[in-house]
């Protein structure tokens, strides 16, 4: 089976990173049930949040091989359909205010943890990201920027990369969640930060939208 190449995965990493950084629902969500209810509550909600993407990876693994496979002209559709969408991603990122605002903790809930069971915050957050069709589009005309088609192993090599993604976020979410209550705060003493994370992220929406459309 072919593996991903050593320069391949830290490039896919670090854009993967930042993009899991740049504020969203997903991350923005598990912040604020964090601080509402608790680290344990938003750690578990965002390990659903993370565990999601393994569906995304599954679709874009057998979705990509098998367009490259049946039809050039689909494959082309796919390239030019997943650039666009990137790029409109990446202007909507760069045009955001990155004005985030997260509630203040509540000491009483965030000390007992809230009442509900981690399961249904776990399985919550698995169908939210899983039932998604933004994040399936997302999976469809990201993953394809880092695979080496002539190192062959398409769907593999696709499915490595998603599972890398599902890690990194498995990580950063555990992290978010862990330090809601610090994250919350800073991002209130400084929303600019949002803003530069957004626009840093938009950039590379934008910069690998236009990799995609001329990809040849």
């Amino acid at each position: 089976m072919t593996l991903l190449g050593s320069w391949q995965a830290a490039g896919f990493l670090m854009a993967a990173v930042l993009i899991t950084l740049s504020p969203g629902p997903d991350n923005l969500m598990i912040l604020s049930l964090g601080i509402a209810r608790g680290r344990r509550r938003g750690m578990t909600f965002g390990l659903g949040c993370a565990l999601g993407c393994l569906s995304h990876t599954t679709l874009a693994a057998l979705g990509i091989s098998a367009l490259i496979a049946a039809s050039d002209w689909a494959f082309l559709a796919l390239r030019l359909c997943g650039g666009l969408y990137l790029v409109w991603l990446g202007l909507q990122a760069v045009r955001s205010t990155g004005g985030v605002t997260v509630p203040a903790q509540n000491g009483a809930m965030a000390a007992s943890g809230g009442a509900d069971r981690l399961w249904p915050l776990f399985a919550k957050g698995l169908v939210a990201n899983a039932i998604n069709p933004k994040v399936v589009l997302f999976f469809l005309a990201f993953l394809p920027q880092f695979v080496e088609a002539g190192r062959g192993g398409v769907a593999w090599q696709t499915a490595q990369l998603g599972g890398l993604f599902t890690l990194q976020a498995v990580v950063l979410f555990g992290a978010i969640g862990y330090f809601s209550g610090w994250v919350g705060q800073a991002l209130n003493r400084a929303p600019g930060a949002g803003r530069w994370l957004d626009r840093i992220a938009g950039g590379i929406f934008i910069a690998l939208g236009i990799k995609l459309m001329a990809w040849s």
